[in-house]
């Protein structure tokens, strides 16, 4: 009788694949884009701290309301460093303002795609964004990612200027497979990942080599655990002439 594959037994949910939410730090995203927080104000980063969900450092600020808020921290971010969050703030590292303020060929980071959205994309440890050009008239600019691939996102969107710490993380390799074992246990990964070739036969439909044997096309509408074949494909088998 087979079993279960790896990404079925994932999906139910289970205490071995469930993410250890209660050790993160929480969802962090700008403060909401309005009041204070959209004239101007200012604040001090009072620790530096780890998440364990992400690679990137995160800054303690407390702002000048008495608000304390968790940021992903720049590069170069001391305690007691001073960060300002607004329309008018100065273009100054690790402070946060809309990209149609922030001028042409700087550093960004943590970008809103939607206006108001927190910042979603480029949030890993030494990455960052450049701006690339204004369009003034149509309230637009346009960013390069890390990927080298330009968007375009609404003016008032927000991003912190400079690159974001921890840069080099990847740097270092892992020695042995146990401290890559410890890296995913933290996260709740699974490591190692084995590839259904080298599988028995009754562990996943690709194991097994005492024959050869072809892999099933399988539909699109599929659960995710039973995509192991040709993902609906327009034809199989061999070409005809």
């Amino acid at each position: 009788m087979g079993k279960r594959l790896i990404t079925q037994r994932r999906g139910r949910g289970s205490p071995r694949f469930r993410s250890p939410s209660h050790r993160f730090m929480g969802n962090i995203v700008y403060p909401p884009n309005t009041g204070v927080y959209k004239e101007g104000i200012g604040g001090q980063i009072i620790d530096i701290i780890h998440d364990p969900i992400r690679s990137a450092p995160l800054a303690k600020i407390l702002m000048e309301n008495f608000e304390e808020i968790l940021l992903i921290a720049p590069e170069g971010a001391r305690v007691g460093q001073w960060i300002e969050i607004g329309e008018n703030a100065n273009p100054n590292n690790g402070n946060i303002l809309p990209v149609g303020k922030i001028s042409e060929g700087s550093f960004v980071y943590n970008i809103e795609i939607r206006l108001g959205d927190g910042g979603k994309i480029v949030r890993s440890a030494g990455t960052s964004a450049s701006i690339i050009a204004h369009e003034r008239g149509s309230g637009i600019t346009h960013i390069q990612l890390p990927s080298k691939k330009t968007i375009a996102v609404n003016s008032n969107s927000r991003a912190s200027i400079g690159k974001i710490a921890g840069g080099g993380r990847k740097e270092k390799p892992f020695v042995h497979a146990g401290q890559a074992w410890y890296a995913h246990k933290a996260k709740n990964k699974l490591y190692p990942i084995v590839g259904g070739n080298a599988m028995n036969a009754m562990d996943h439909p690709h194991g097994g080599g005492r024959n050869p044997h072809s892999r099933r096309p399988v539909k699109h509408d599929t659960p995710p655990g039973a995509k192991v074949g040709h993902i609906s494909p327009k034809r199989t088998g061999k070409r005809k002439k």
